[in-house]
Order: C-alpha cells, then structure tokens, then sequence
C-alpha cells in the first residue's frame, strides 16, 4: 500500500500542485480547504486508512492549521502521522507554534515542489511504483 499524504489548503491551486507532484512520485493523496472538514473525515473514519502524513497551511478558514495539528494529536491513533506546516508565515514564533502543536517539519510558501517531494522522502521514505 502506498503512503497516504492529506493535503489540507484553502488554495485550491496549492491542492492541485502538490496532488499532482505527490502522484507523479507514487504517493496516494486526499485534499481538503479547511480543517474542520479534514478533522472531520478522519475521525468519522471516511478515508481508507490514516494518512501517513499531513502537509497543512497554518492559516487555514474556520479551523487554524495550528489547531488542527493539536486536535489530530490528541488521538493515538495519529501518533505516527507526520506533520508538516506549509504556510507564508517565516517568523521563529510561527515555526515555534508549529513545533508545539506537533508539526516535524516546516515549508514556507511560495515553495518548489521538489521540496515538498524531498520533505516527503525524508520522512515517510521513497514510495514503490507499481
């Protein structure tokens, strides 16, 4: 089974971007806009499994990515799951915030997409192609 990555952006071009980087370098994904919709299709158990990893922007409609990532670590069942902040805020509070609510990584908007793809490898490793 291949590593599930959720995307969680209010930019439906950011989703389009990485979905289609992810996809090209055999990684599943499932996008959300908001939070509160992303938190809700994973606690009501509507995804085939857990994501392996989570790419979430901080300033997010409705639910902030900061608490998103609070909520999802509060169930052990995502203790696994990666985060990782992907947002326009580069201040060392913002990356601090992140750190705190349970982000390992962090990716400043505008990005190159072979950075997210190398943050990727770097945590969930190189995806077989079948």
């Amino acid at each position: 089974m291949n590593k599930l990555v959720m995307i969680i952006d209010d930019s439906p071009t950011v989703r389009k971007i990485i979905e289609t980087s992810l996809r090209r370098e055999g990684f599943e994904s499932v996008s959300y806009s908001d939070g509160i919709e992303a938190l809700r299709a994973i606690t009501e158990q509507r995804m085939r499994h857990i994501p392996d990893l989570v790419i979430l922007d901080i300033g997010l409609p409705k639910m902030d990515g900061y608490e998103f990532a609070r909520r999802l670590k509060t169930k052990p069942q995502f203790n696994n799951t990666v985060i990782v902040m992907l947002t326009n805020r580069d201040r060392v509070i913002d990356r601090l915030k992140g750190r705190l609510a349970g982000a390992k990584d962090y990716i400043t908007k505008p990005f190159k997409t072979q950075e997210i793809i190398s943050v990727l490898h770097s945590h969930l490793g190189v995806p077989t192609l079948m």
